[in-house]
C-alpha cells in the first residue's frame, strides 16, 4: 500500500469582497478559466459553467455543442465555501475533491483552494505534480479577472 499523497493548497487574494469573489468563481467561470489549455476540449471548448447548489455539475461545452462533466457540487455555501468532485476527462470513480473557501480580508478576499484525493487516481503522483502548476495558472487567471 502506498502512502497517501498530501493535499495541494493554493491561495490568492482578490480585491472584491467574498460575495463578488464567490460569484466570479461560480457564475463567470467560463470568462476566466483557461479553456485553451486546461480543458477536455484542448482549445476546442466554448464554455464552462458551475450549476448552482448541491448536486449541480461543473460542465464544459465543447465547440461541437457536446458537453463533458468535470465534477459534482457537494457543498454550496455562498459566499463562503464551495466543494466539488473533480474528474475532467477521467472516470467518475477516479474523482478527486476540490474545496474553495472565500474569507474576507482587509484588502479584499482570501481565496483558498484545497485539492485532495490523489490516491483515487491510478496516476496520483504525476497528476498531483501536474495540478500543482496547473492550479497556479488557473487561479492566476481568476485573480486577474477579479481586478
Amino acid at each position: 500500500m502506498t502512502a497517501q499523497l498530501s493535499e495541494l493548497r493554493k491561495t490568492v487574494t482578490v480585491r472584491p469582497g467574498p460575495r463578488v469573489a464567490f460569484e466570479l468563481f461560480t457564475d463567470r467561470m467560463g470568462a476566466w478559466w483557461p479553456l485553451e489549455t486546461h480543458s477536455v476540449g484542448h482549445g476546442g471548448s466554448r464554455d464552462v459553467v458551475v450549476e448552482h447548489g448541491v448536486g449541480g455539475h461543473l460542465v464544459e461545452t465543447l465547440a461541437d455543442g457536446s458537453t463533458c462533466v468535470w465534477g459534482t457540487v457537494e457543498v454550496w455555501e455562498p459566499p463562503a465555501r464551495l466543494r466539488f468532485t473533480w474528474h475532467p476527462g477521467r472516470p467518475e470513480g477516479e474523482a478527486t475533491l476540490v474545496e474553495v473557501t472565500f474569507r474576507a480580508a482587509s484588502d479584499g478576499t482570501v481565496v483558498e483552494l484545497v485539492h485532495t484525493g490523489w490516491d483515487r487516481r491510478s496516476d496520483g503522483v504525476s497528476a498531483r505534480s501536474s495540478y500543482d502548476g496547473g492550479w497556479d495558472l488557473v487561479l492566476g487567471r481568476y485573480a486577474t479577472s477579479a481586478g
